[in-house]
């Protein structure tokens, strides 16, 4: 609870348009209480799915154990942040959702992977060190491109998204540190007593058999058709879009019976003109105000022939429709060398109609210059300060996640095609966002109003959330493709074996974040629901539709280039990258590093070999 009063300043910061009476009713009361209900829904729903994934009720409890501890963990973070910067209370709802979603993925693939290699033969001890040196690497990649994603957050000027930013970093952090340094050793306690408490058996499969290679090799055989109709459905889905209005959240992110709604909905249902959300002009040393008592008047009388405006109150009097009214003046709206102006209009502020009324404010040429504030002119100021920095945003996430891959895979193609696939796989979930809650569509069953715009910080935010989760099942699949071309197959089987191996996990994967996501559309906030729906469809729709068709699709008309690089770049990798296949079982010798230099099985690198050597020898060490 400390923490949720701490937070608070930043949303005022953040939202200065929202009231004192907003800001009361809604931190503590809605969002304490959106978490409980979240929480109660996700947690047994997500249990229930773990135990149909494994089979086991010991190894589905294990990546619950590690997302608790990720959540703990990140709200002791923020706690101590609190204690040298603002955080937004709505932060909490992230680190709850990411905190669970993620630690569940990565302990997925770990848990996952360590069965696969007890499976294999291997002994406990061996099974945990192969397991960290696979999954484990390729959840620490994965982690490093989701955090590079939430960091492109904190280069934005609102202390809200700042604050998603420190949430979403420090939760990833301690999720990863969780799935690759606690997890491995509860794996080693329990050793093969990680499948006790069986529930459900599944058959083993043949290598090659089953849904997922199906599929890919179905694509492979006719990759541009069925590319090309994926591709025109995504943009068909997204086409709303186009038609996105940006505003801020006002009382109407609540539900209808907030008392904080229902106090505002009968100021803006009572009187024609919004009384309660002036846009205030403010002018500053300009000398003796009241000698300037006639170039004022004069001002006011120009701006309240404005289209919208109801009236201009100045210190110098009441000014409607170019006329000054027989009311007083307030003589406190001028000061020795400052005034201000409260102008009140019949439209919405948060609108465009309120950003057009601001800009003809600031045209009128003046007597002195003046501010313009208000919720009308914090929108345009806000839209201004946010969308001149999202191109630097994306080249940032961009970058970062390029280099990532690049270090990971040795390949110039492969991170490009991730970046490029996953602004894809985001198309329709924002066509969707735009349809359901901007238009109004589904209103009546997600239990909202739409008020005709989406709030400017939303786009960002889950831009930057569902890049970063796109890029995460991109890692996983794409290493297990490169582990099985390392090991000497053509791309059309790496493909196959790479999604026949993670096709099923990465699903599963999915829809447990979903669910978590998901979760967090019962809140009674509106773009709360927003954030849920929206990131639960991005996940779900890049886990199947993007990794099944389109990926084995590129990489089959890529072939070989998939893996290529210059020279230079190729041996920067080969001294500095990783791999996600290392050998554990056979000293790298001259027959196993020839294939590299053919181009056969790129992307082992030298550097990896002999890490791949000494580790051989550390490990026989350590198991002896």
């Amino acid at each position: 609870m400390g923490l949720l009063v701490e937070a608070r300043s930043a949303d005022v910061d953040s939202w200065g348009v929202l009231d004192d009476t907003f800001l009361r009713c809604l931190p503590i009361a809605t969002i304490e209480a959106d978490l409980v209900r979240a929480e109660t829904i996700a947690l047994p729903i997500t249990l229930i799915l773990l135990v149909f994934v494994f089979g086991s009720l010991v190894a589905a409890a294990l990546p619950l154990a590690i997302g608790a501890l990720a959540v703990v963990g990140t709200f002791v973070v923020l706690r101590v942040l609190t204690g040298f910067t603002d955080v937004s209370i709505f932060a909490l709802n992230l680190t709850t959702a990411l905190g669970l979603g993620l630690a569940i993925d990565y302990s997925l693939f770990v848990v996952s992977r360590y069965r696969e290699e007890l499976a294999g033969g291997h002994e406990p001890g061996l099974a945990v060190i192969r397991t960290v040196r696979t999954a484990g690497r390729t959840v620490a990649f994965s982690a490093a491109t989701v955090a590079a994603s939430l960091a492109a957050l904190l280069i934005f000027p609102l202390a809200f998204l700042r604050s998603f930013a420190y949430a979403g970093i420090s939760v990833v952090a301690v999720a990863a540190l969780s799935s690759i340094v606690v997890l491995p050793a509860m794996l080693a306690a329990l050793g093969h007593r990680v499948d006790s408490l069986s529930i459900l058996r599944r058959r083993p499969t043949e290598v090659g058999a089953g849904f997922w290679p199906g599929v890919a090799t179905t694509v492979m055989r006719r990759p541009v058709p069925i590319a090309t109709g994926v591709i025109l459905v995504l943009l068909f889905l997204g086409s709303p879009f186009l038609g996105i209005e940006f505003g801020l959240p006002d009382d109407r992110v609540l539900a209808e019976g907030n008392q904080a709604r229902m106090a505002t909905q009968q100021l803006r249902d009572g009187f024609t003109s919004n009384e309660s959300t002036p846009i205030s002009v403010v002018a500053t040393g300009i000398g003796d105000a009241a000698a300037r008592s006639d170039e004022i008047a004069a001002f006011a009388t120009e701006l309240s022939m404005l289209p919208g405006v109801t009236r201009v109150d100045a210190s110098t009097g009441r000014y409607a429709g170019g006329t000054v009214l027989p009311v007083p003046g307030d003589p406190s709206q001028s000061t020795a060398d400052a005034t201000y102006l409260s102008v009140v209009a019949d439209i919405e502020p948060v609108s465009p109609e309120g950003e057009a009324l601001v800009a003809a404010i600031r045209d009128v040429d003046g007597p002195f210059e003046v501010r313009v504030g208000g919720a009308s002119a914090q929108l345009v100021d806000t839209k201004d300060a946010l969308f001149g920095l999202v191109p630097w945003a994306g080249l940032i996430i961009a970058a970062v996640t390029f280099v990532v891959l690049f270090l990971m895979f040795g390949s110039l193609l492969v991170p490009a095609k991730a970046v490029v696939l996953n602004l894809l796989s985001l198309t329709a979930t924002f066509g969707a966002m735009v349809w359901i809650f901007q238009d109004g569509n589904l209103s009546g069953f997600l239990d909202f109003t739409p008020t005709g715009v989406v709030d400017t910080t939303t786009p960002i935010l889950m831009f930057c959330i569902a890049f970063g989760l796109s890029m995460d099942y991109e890692v996983f699949l794409l290493s297990r493709i490169k582990e099985e071309h390392d090991l000497g197959h053509d791309t059309v089987d790496s493909v196959a074996r790479g999604l026949e191996r993670t096709g099923r996990i990465v699903t599963a994967a999915a829809l447990l974040i979903a669910v978590v996501f998901l979760a967090f559309a019962t809140s009674g906030v509106s773009f709360i629901k927003l954030f849920g729906i929206g990131l639960a469809m991005a996940v779900l729709l890049d886990a199947t539709v993007i990794r099944a068709t389109l990926v084995p699709a590129f990489m089959r008309l890529a072939g070989e280039a998939n893996w290529w690089a210059p020279a230079p770049l190729r041996r920067f990798h080969d001294r500095f990258g990783f791999s996600e296949h290392v050998d554990l079982d056979h000293p790298v010798t001259a027959d196993v590093a020839a294939p590299a230099q053919t181009g056969h099985a790129v992307g082992v690198g030298a550097a990896a070999q002999r890490a791949s050597t000494e580790a051989h020898d550390e490990d026989a060490r350590v198991l002896s």
